[in-house]
């Protein structure tokens, strides 16, 4: 583990003594966002990895909203109904929680989770959070109705469990195939449960949940020997006729198929703590049993093995700042490394979108794709703070899944592998063409570039047809059509400049045409980006804040989406009517009275500042948008309130969904001083940073210091910028600034310097002006 070091002034400022702070990894708290809207998970994981082995509280709609439960945990919830493999951080969606597995203790084994408001009806079992330990690739809690430790650890494609059982009693275990977040009737469609002569369990289930007709194996292995067994289907219908399922035959000890299948496992009295290895796979029970075979090592092995997986990933960035804030950043570049997931097997098979297995050579299949979220900045942290080879993958995956697609295109989000087709936009292009303006290579441009083309003309999803013949997705027919306009217009603008970049100028003229579409949905006689029907007619009547779902807007209203053309702010700014009343409508936007509204009816709008809406993603650039109109002093404002309002050290830390490490990102990005509004225009728009320093430890060797002298919460202006030594009076960074390494000092103040970033020179990208 890496230990830093930094400096502590003492109180009569004539000394100064070297006090140690803890490593990164020790920083981190799983528990933020476990609360409130969040929606993360505590549980045990490895950077990226297949498994996330976390406790489940509640798999049941009918006992609460689906929504609250995306990530299986909630911290307000008194009970844990058991542990499984797979879970999303902070998605806005219910799915996942495959092959739970619940420890009992005693000559009674309940077979169902029974009802959290009466202890004792199943075996589920009451809990105290005093009992949690939860730390990056560990977790802990005491059950306290079986008088069990449970603990778990991960591996890449590996869970481990140990369960501490009360001396003298029986130990069993509970696995239960019938449970999976949103776990609505008829959502499992098929399962099966194989017992092999060596004692590994393996079995499969296949699910109609978010991402239809997923398939998932398992094998498990123990510590100690069965002394009995029982495989119970509880389902007494008719069997599914579909997918099968690969039988053992002669080979299984014990096989059972069926919709809801439960085994119960003894083990007799122990003792010593009951070890339990899982591996998953997508592609079959042997690619499970490989994966397993892959990872050796018992659970401290496995752990020790992830510990220092996490202290490199998460020594990326060094950091020095007070402990809450210190925390703060760190748990959110532990969000951040949690997903794009691996899909492919130790082997390199992985089920792609055409439920075929297929192969990886040279790269790693990463599933998990949340990406009308993650575009904005989680990817673009990545490029930074993750060897080159792990966005290689995500471009590779991408591609190839467009390859194996029945509808040629790329992913819009996708998870194990198969589409959920949620969310607009094709916001893999600028995942892309971020990453290949970056000088990132080890992947085919030309195919990824075909692959981005593709998607952008496919004009049966979502009103391309109209967009692409009009210029703009007309709103009666299709919904959304406001937002649809504008995300696709900045797609568009990223396929133009990855296109110019690799000379396909026939491309490129194209799609900056098509960049520009904005402006169709802009009316100027209002001020606001809004819906047009087939006539051309603006839609009415029109309400800037109304927020439906299917309306003119994603997730939004006309005050977040009327700021979406991160390409041309410049543009904007000139059709407001200058700098004066952008910065204006900017204010109006942040300080607008929502007393008399009610957003109860959208679950993703949280976080709400006036009309600015942190808990979800639309609204994330807009505070750097003052550097544009030439006020970058009220950017850093703006920033201040943010980040005081939206993130503490606390399980309902996080104000709205983490949506696979985009919150998180965004956190990490904001704090060292800089943010990137534009991904593939190269460049980040400074802000002001919340660290007194802080570190990137860059792919290839190189630094990148960021200092913040003077900081506290008086000085939260910045006074003036230097860059490597020189004074630096733009607002914008260049990415290959930083990958070069250097020192980027700001020097704080209690007042704002209105003259720095002022100049129209001295301001970030935008397409209409350069």
């Amino acid at each position: 583990m890496r230990i830093l070091l930094s400096l502590a002034l003492v109180i009569s400022g004539t000394a100064a003594a070297q006090t140690t702070v803890p490593a990164p990894i020790d920083a981190v708290d799983p528990m933020i966002g476990t609360g409130g809207e969040g929606h993360t998970f505590p549980g045990a994981t490895a950077p990226f990895g297949m498994v996330q082995l976390s406790p489940d509280t509640d798999t049941s709609c009918e006992i609460r909203a689906c929504y609250g439960h995306a990530a299986g945990y909630r911290f307000e919830d008194p009970t844990i109904q058991g542990f499984s493999h797979t879970h999303f951080s902070g998605a806005g969606h219910s799915d996942l929680g495959d092959v739970l597995v619940m420890p009992q203790a005693g000559e009674q084994v309940r077979l169902d989770p029974g009802d959290p408001r009466r202890p004792g009806s199943g075996y589920r079992s009451r809990f105290d959070h005093a009992s949690e330990v939860a730390r990056p690739g560990y977790y802990a809690v005491t059950l306290a109705d079986h008088d069990i430790r449970a603990e778990l650890t991960a591996g890449t494609r590996i869970g481990v469990h140990r369960y501490s059982f009360p001396a003298g009693r029986a130990a069993h275990l509970l696995i239960d195939l019938r449970t999976s977040l949103y776990n609505y009737p008829g959502k499992i469609l098929w399962s099966g449960l194989h017992l092999r002569p060596d004692g590994t369990l393996t079995g499969f289930r296949e699910t109609r949940g978010w991402a239809p007709g997923r398939k998932l194996y398992f094998a498990m292995r123990f510590s100690a020997p069965l002394t009995g067994h029982a495989f119970v289907d509880r389902d007494t219908a008719v069997a599914y006729k579909g997918f099968q399922g690969p039988g053992r035959g002669s080979d299984a000890v014990a096989e059972k198929l069926g919709r809801a299948l439960e085994a119960q496992l003894d083990f007799g009295r122990l003792t010593a703590p009951l070890e339990v290895r899982v591996a998953l796979s997508g592609v079959d029970e042997a690619g499970a049993v490989a994966n397993l075979d892959a990872e050796p090592g018992g659970f401290d092995a496995i752990r020790g093995a992830t510990a220092q997986a996490w202290a490199k990933a998460l020594g990326a960035i060094e950091i020095d700042a007070p402990a809450p804030m210190r925390t703060n950043v760190y748990t959110a570049l532990y969000h951040a490394l949690l997903a794009p997931s691996v899909w492919s097997d130790a082997d390199g098979r992985y089920r792609g979108p055409d439920d075929q297995v297929h192969v990886a050579k040279g790269f790693t299949f990463r599933s998990t794709f949340s990406l009308w979220d993650t575009f904005r900045a989680e990817h673009p942290l990545l490029t930074l703070v993750q060897p080159a080879q792990t966005t290689v993958d995500v471009v590779r995956s991408l591609v190839e899944s467009r390859r194996h697609s029945p509808y040629g295109i790329l992913p819009v989000w996708q998870f194990a592998g198969r589409e959920t087709w949620t969310m607009i936009g094709y916001h893999a292009a600028p995942v892309i063409a971020d990453a290949y303006l970056k000088g990132i290579r080890g992947f085919d441009a030309d195919a990824a570039l075909d692959a981005m083309v593709a998607s952008a003309d496919y004009a049966p999803y979502g009103g391309l047809g109209d967009y692409i013949a009009r210029g703009y997705v007309a709103i009666d027919k299709e919904p959304e059509a406001a937002s649809k306009t504008v995300e696709y217009a900045y797609d568009d603008w990223t396929i133009a400049r990855m296109a110019r970049a690799m000379g396909r100028t026939q491309i490129a003229d194209r799609f900056e045409r098509r960049a520009g579409y904005w402006r169709n949905s802009f009316d100027a006689s209002t001020g606001w980006v809004r819906a047009r029907l087939s006539s051309g007619a603006f839609r009415t009547p029109f309400d800037p804040t109304a927020i439906n779902y299917g309306s003119d807007y994603t997730e939004g209203n006309a005050w977040q989406y009327s700021w979406f053309m991160p390409q041309d702010e410049a543009g904007l700014i000139r059709l407001l009517g200058g700098d004066a009343k952008a910065i204006a409508k900017l204010d109006a936007m942040f300080d607008y009275d929502n007393s008399k509204l009610d957003y109860s009816h959208a679950e993703d709008i949280a976080g709400l500042i006036g009309q600015y809406i942190h808990g979800n993603e639309p609204s994330h650039h807009v505070a750097y948008l003052y550097n544009f109109a030439g006020a970058p002093w009220r950017t850093q404002e703006r920033l201040a309130q943010i980040v005081a309002s939206q993130y503490k050290p606390a399980p309902d830390g996080l104000a709205g969904n983490d949506d696979l490490g985009q919150m998180s990102a965004w956190l990490v990005f904001t704090a060292l001083g800089f943010y990137p509004v534009a991904p593939g225009s190269n460049e980040y728009v400074i802000g002001r940073p919340f660290v007194d320093r802080a570190m990137l430890n860059l792919p290839g060797g190189k630094r990148f210091t960021v200092i913040a002298d003077g900081l506290s919460a008086t000085n939260r202006y910045v006074a003036g910028v230097t860059l490597n030594g020189a004074a630096l009076e733009r607002s914008y960074i260049r990415d290959e600034e930083v990958r070069a390494g250097g020192e980027l000092r700001f020097t704080m103040s209690a007042s704002p310097n209105k003259l720095w970033g002022s100049g129209e020179a001295a301001r970030p990208f935008s397409m209409s002006k350069r």
